[in-house]
């Protein structure tokens, strides 16, 4: 499956992709506002073998992210059952640095956007991010995702409890937005 925007499309993640998934999945930089980073490169090949393997049978829907003109893979782009009989799913996306600032990121969440809410019939979407990561939060904001709320002292992070905010949106909200942005 293969979803395009303007910039960048989105496909599922491959056996041919396990590399750079995994140099990215262990790259401590690129998730510096997470609690903890992996860094074991052939858990993080086997974790998405498994995945793959899976198929249709996951409830993890992992992308690459790639520019639309060279098919050159600048981050990852994830969806997953938050709660499955509320029809709730939570997203997460990684550009790498060399790639950030130029829309990538914001045109990925909302081709998860698009997805949770065409292919997978959410109710709701969900984000969460350390309440200090701004982009990420800003990002959110920008794809139409309202702050819901402000978890207290929720990640342990650099030795320091750190609060998380946590984002959504409803499948009635994005219809409105999905009109404007002709997605």
């Amino acid at each position: 499956m293969v979803t395009s925007g303007g910039m960048i499309e989105l496909s599922r993640i491959t056996i041919a992709d396990l590399d750079f998934i995994a140099g990215l999945e262990c790259d401590a930089d690129l998730w510096f506002f997470e609690e903890d980073t992996p860094s074991d490169k052939h858990a993080v090949r086997e974790k998405y073998l498994n995945r793959i393997k899976e198929g249709a049978e996951s409830s993890n829907h992992d992308f690459i992210v790639k520019l639309t003109t060279a098919q050159t893979p600048v981050g990852l782009a994830q969806i997953w059952s938050y709660i499955e009989y509320r029809k709730s799913w939570e997203i997460g996306f990684a550009i790498l640095p060399e790639y950030s600032g130029y829309g990538h990121g914001t045109e990925a969440a909302r081709l998860l956007l698009k997805y949770a809410f065409t292919e997978l019939q959410a109710h709701k979407v969900v984000g969460m991010c350390n309440s200090t990561n701004s982009r990420s939060a800003a990002l959110m904001e920008r794809i139409g995702m309202t702050r819901e709320a402000v978890f207290k002292e929720e990640l342990l992070w650099r030795n320091q409890w750190t609060d998380q905010s946590y984002y959504s949106i409803l499948d009635r909200e994005f219809l409105p937005i999905k009109k404007n942005l002709a997605l």
